[in-house]
Order: C-alpha cells, then structure tokens, then sequence
C-alpha cells in the first residue's frame, strides 16, 4: 500500500510564485523565439505598433523574480509539495504540454506584485510514469487577473499505483482534429539558429540540457536541445503573422503538445486550419508544428483563438 494518494493530491495549492519582469526582458524572449530584424511590434520598443509578445508568462515560472541566472536544480527542488505524492527526479521530468490564454494585455513592465497563483488540477499514472498538470493565474499586485496558463510535467518512470490511474479538476480547451483530406489554410516556415537555445535561455530557463552537450547525450538525445517553449513561442509568432496581420495583440489563446525534440539549427514548419469561430470574435484554428530536419511533428494538438487581420482595417 503506497503512502500516497494521488486523488489528494489534485487540487494541492502550491506556493504564489513572485514576478516581474521589464521591456528588456520582453525583447530578449522576442529574439529567443526567433523574432527578425523587421518585426517591427515585437523588436522595436519605439515603433508605434511594438506590444509585449502574449506568450511571455510561459517564461515567469522559471524567471521569478531575478534580473541575473536562475540556478535550475534549486529552482526544482524549491516550494510547497504535496505530501501526497513523491519526490521526482529532475533529470527526467519532461514537458507535455503548455497553453496560456491572455485575459488583459500585458503591460510593458511589471512593477512590484505580481505573482502565479498555482494550484495542481490533474495527475495521471500509466506504466511510463506519471504525468501532473497544474494550473497557474498571472495577476497584478491587486489580484487583477492577466493571463491563465496549464501545462503538465511528465515524471518519466515515476509510480505509485502501479496501475492506470487518472482525476482532473480543470483543463484548458483542446484542439479539434486537424480536418481530413483538406490541405491547411496558411504554412508558415522558419529557421532555428545553432544559437537559439542560448538565447532563449536568458529568458529564465537555465536547464543545463539545453547549452551542454553532455547532458544532452546522457538524457538519449544526442546534444543540446531547443527548449520546447521557444519552438512553441516560433509556431505562435507564426499564428500571429498568418492570420493576426503581425499584431501580438491578436493573439487571445495558445496552446500545444510536445512531441519530439528540436536541435537548434533545424527548420520548422507550422500548417494552420481555420475550424470555426472562437470566442470573443476570434477564430479557432488547429496547427501542427514539424520539424523539417527531422520530418518528425515536434508540436502537436496545436489551439489557437487569434483576431483576424482584416485588411484597410487599422
């Protein structure tokens, strides 16, 4: 009989985390998910079209409250657990999925305050190990809410059952299928840098796994890795330019599965269906991400609600 429950554990309130963050660091996270020299309202903090990018909280959870490196076993093995379930192992715990929805545009820097509100609403166990969802609020110092973000941690190898076992409180929207038989409606490609993984890492995501190669051949993958976040922040940028007209604003929900790596320097390729009306007088749409390099889908199950540009509309 294990000691712990994992029915308890769904709906265990973790510590507030606190944040900030400035336009600095609002124009390095643009150049890690591989903004160009002419996005002019992602790069240029004087253009008149310039606003911060809408998946930016994605980075908070690993940059705190710091304005230096962010030491990242410490950071794993910091705040309030759960007493219902085990210790993991950092080294294999893997990113399954991450979505955000923006409430309120975010402001251009943070001032004092702001914290995640976080709390677990899922877990599963199957026999490859345990997978735990949580669900974070980005709010101001006066509790306003500004984005709400879920994703899930998969502990690879991890059990305590034994067995199948699955109990979720909340969830974000999940994507309809990519329709059959019909080609998508906009494919966007892009190019990762053999640097991209150290540029993006000054966002606040320190992970050795990402910068020494080492660490990459011991964990099966051959070297360095790109952070799934950045190849997620490339497939929204390319959401936002197909169909948002390069407007961040345009972008209202976001949200993917993790299915393979990406090594920096390898191409990607986003394919985008429109699959009807979102809320808010936005439209739905159902992306995949591939990388080229490798022919395999690196983001899959992709959700998006983006405005769309319509064109002699300012």
């Amino acid at each position: 009989m294990s000691k712990f429950d994992l029915a308890k554990a769904v709906g265990f309130q973790l510590n507030d985390k606190e944040v900030s963050w400035n336009q600095r660091d609002l124009l390095i996270y643009a150049v890690g998910i591989g903004a160009k020299k002419d996005e002019f309202s992602i790069v240029n903090e004087l253009d008149k079209s310039w606003a911060p990018f809408p998946t930016y909280p994605v980075v908070l959870m690993f940059k705190g409250l710091s304005q230096d490196v962010v030491d990242f076993r410490q950071l794993m093995s910091e705040g309030k657990r759960t007493p219902d379930l085990p210790k993991f192992d950092p080294n294999r715990i893997v990113h399954g999925y991450q979505t955000i929805e923006i409430l309120k545009p975010l402001p251009a820097v943070s001032g004092p305050g702001w914290k995640l509100q976080r709390r677990i609403v899922g877990i599963s166990e199957n026999k490859s190990g345990i997978i735990i969802e949580d669900e974070s609020v980005l709010a101001d110092g006066n509790g306003i809410p500004y984005a709400k973000l879920y994703s899930a941690s998969f502990n690879l190898g991890a059990k305590v059952t034994g067995s199948n076992f699955t109990k979720r409180v909340a969830g974000p929207p999940q994507a309809k299928p990519v329709p059959k038989d019909q080609k998508p409606d906009w494919v966007i490609s892009d190019q990762t840098t053999p640097e991209q993984a150290i540029i993006y890492r000054l966002s606040g995501d320190y992970n050795m796994l990402h910068i020494d190669p080492s660490i990459g051949k011991a964990a099966g993958f051959g070297g360095v890795i790109l952070h799934g976040l950045s190849s997620f922040g490339f497939a929204a940028r390319a959401v936002i330019s197909a169909i948002g007209g390069g407007d961040p604003r345009s972008l209202k929900l976001f949200g993917a599965r993790f299915t393979s790596p990406v090594k920096p320097g390898d191409a990607l390729e986003t394919s985008v269906w429109a699959v009807g009306a979102g809320p808010d007088g936005t439209t739905e749409v159902t992306f995949v991400t591939k990388n080229v390099t490798t022919g395999k889908l690196c983001l899959g199950g992709g959700i998006a609600y983006v405005k769309k540009f319509e064109k002699g509309k300012l």
